[in-house]
């Protein structure tokens, strides 16, 4: 096995040589990093406004309309943590432009399609490229900037997603609504984006890859993309293709549940695990899981349904539901910069952590009050709550667990937590949609009854947007009341998870945060191992280095280690 690095390094001498960056190059790194998140999460919002129009045109349905999104949303959310653990065998550089070239292929077919089953089939594709860089632009920067100087960069990388966030609906709107260009811009619009993207990421991201032998755990991988996708797809078609309590819905769990708990056996017994189970014997990293799937039910869930009370129980079109979001969105950037900036400079995180699991819960509390006639500056000023709340929250409880791990781990754990909080997002989505429709149905049948109409010929039960245009306007107001009213109950849920990461949040125990990057540690792990093994400078052989179980001193802790050379 040798340690010369590939070309990954070249041009990057000093990065190479000490594992630190310096800010230009840093900056320069980022760039193409930040383009390439920034294509991906508006080409994840983009088609939201489109989808009404697309499905239309290629004469779908209303399963084949939810599907499009949940798609991608399984794909990406499956194969999440096997690109983290592919981020610690192999070049990173090399899987961003993996995940960004199958992105971009999948974006541009998506947008050829000719039927409704062709875009989901695409769409899935698409969301194996976003799982990747969701978590490599994570693991990257981890990889590059030391905890203590991450807060530097957190204002423009929450920049960066909050403007693709509102920018992507909006543009969305526009594509479809102007006649020379069509849905189909949805998706091709990313596409020069993407190549720019590409090149960037060639030209400035030089991170050092150690060679060694590599053992992928295929059967691990495999297990875990079919017993995550199996629950996902329960919980997204629970409710309304078959009943919860059906025997297909427990047949769905019972396999859910054996692929997973195979995976788990599995998994104790390879020397390369996707999720090495050793990881969650660290209280941070288990603390900051149960928190982030707390957090990722209430964030999705809330956030989709949101939307949703602005557009059928206020009236508001797409567009303008997007732009009554900007005090979250504005929220949520000034607090992760501000934060970022004090934590840079103190090395103290927890404080932070602890007040922004504080503000959301305060901001779901208030978000739970509200009707179908609650005053619109109150609201904003409610999501402007929880936006300062969730841009302390979200990359902060990333920052506790990259903190605490072994620099062998840094990618695994990364994706990790981010895994589980897309995990919690998938299924909030489905199970809060279901409360919510449930909750909708109750309040619309009172309201028919208070207003003595014969509830059994009103047909308003389900109606959602495609249906209240066709309703007489006295029973279409009913039904927008219903889920204006209805809506507070999904914020009173997600405020009891939001006061479940609190808890989770509180027990954390703060660590100082280090001062060196993750390629850093990395370097000084082989420097200890070498001297472990008697080596000298040259590339090193000895087969106790790749031992599951040689302890030696770990950079990433200070503490004895069983950390192998792992490539970065």
């Amino acid at each position: 096995m040798s340690t010369t690095p590939d070309t990954d390094a070249v041009g990057g001498a000093d990065a190479g040589a000490a594992g630190r960056m310096t800010h230009r190059q840093t900056l320069e790194a980022l760039s193409g990093l930040m383009l390439g998140m920034f294509v991906a999460l508006l080409s994840s919002t983009i088609v939201s406004n489109a989808l009404p129009t697309i499905i239309r045109d290629l004469h779908g349905t209303q399963a084949q309309y939810t599907w499009v999104v949940t798609a991608t949303l399984l794909t990406s959310t499956a194969t999440t943590p096997i690109w983290g653990k592919f981020a610690d065998l192999f070049s990173k550089k090399l899987l961003v432009q993996i995940s960004l070239t199958i992105f971009t292929l999948s974006s541009i077919a998506a947008g050829l399609s000719s039927s409704v089953g062709m875009l989901i089939g695409f769409r899935a594709v698409q969301g194996i490229g976003l799982g990747g860089l969701q978590s490599l632009v994570i693991i990257v920067i981890a990889a590059m900037i030391s905890p203590r100087e991450r807060g530097r960069y957190t204002g423009p990388i929450a920049a960066v997603m909050s403007l693709a966030t509102v920018a992507g609906p909006l543009i969305g709107g526009v594509i479809v609504d102007t006649s020379w260009l069509g849905w189909r811009w949805c998706f091709f619009v990313g596409a020069p984006l993407a190549l720019i993207a590409l090149f960037l990421v060639q030209a400035t991201l030089n991170i050092p890859v150690v060679k060694r032998e590599v053992r992928i755990d295929y059967l691990g991988a495999a297990l875990l993309a079919a017993g995550v996708s199996d629950l996902l797809i329960w919980v997204t078609l629970a409710g309304d293709d078959f009943a919860w309590g059906s025997g297909t819905s427990i047949s769905l769990v019972a396999v859910g549940v054996v692929l997973l708990a195979l995976m788990v056996l599995v998994e104790t017994r390879v020397a390369e695990p996707i999720i090495p189970l050793r990881l969650f014997r660290d209280r941070t990293t288990s603390l900051a899981t149960v928190a982030s799937i707390a957090v990722g039910v209430a964030l999705f869930g809330g956030a989709v349904f949101l939307g949703q009370y602005f557009q059928i129980a206020r009236g508001y079109s797409p567009t303008a539901a997007g732009l009554l979001s900007l005090p979250m969105i504005i929220g949520s950037m000034v607090s992760a910069t501000v934060s970022g900036q004090l934590i840079s400079r103190t090395g103290r995180w927890k404080g932070f952590l602890v007040g922004g699991a504080a503000l959301m819960v305060v901001g779901f509390g208030f978000l739970a009050t509200i009707d179908h006639e609650t005053n619109m500056v109150l609201i904003g000023a409610y999501l402007a709550i929880l936006g300062l709340g969730l841009g302390m929250t979200m990359q902060n409880l990333v920052l506790a667990v990259q903190n605490t791990v072994a620099a062998r781990d840094l990618g695994t754990a990364s994706s990790t937590v981010t895994f589980f909080r897309s995990l919690g997002g998938t299924i909030g989505v489905s199970v809060l949609g279901a409360v919510l429709a449930t909750q909708v149905a109750d309040l619309t049948v009172r309201g028919l009854s208070e207003a003595g109409v014969d509830n059994a010929g009103a047909g308003a039960g389900g109606a959602g947007i495609g249906q209240l245009d066709q309703l007489p306007p006295a029973i279409a107001g009913i039904v927008r009341a219903a889920y204006g009213d209805g809506t507070a109950r999904i914020f009173l849920i997600s405020a009891v998870l939001a006061v479940v990461s609190l808890v989770m949040v509180v027990l954390i125990k703060e660590v100082p945060l280090q001062s060196r990057s993750g390629e850093e540690l990395r370097l000084d792990a082989e420097q200890a191992a070498r001297a472990a093994g008697g080596g000298g400078a040259g590339p090193v052989t000895s087969p106790a280095l790749e031992r599951q179980d040689g302890a030696r001193p770990d950079a990433a802790t200070g503490t004895v280690s069983t950390g192998g050379r792992r490539g970065h």
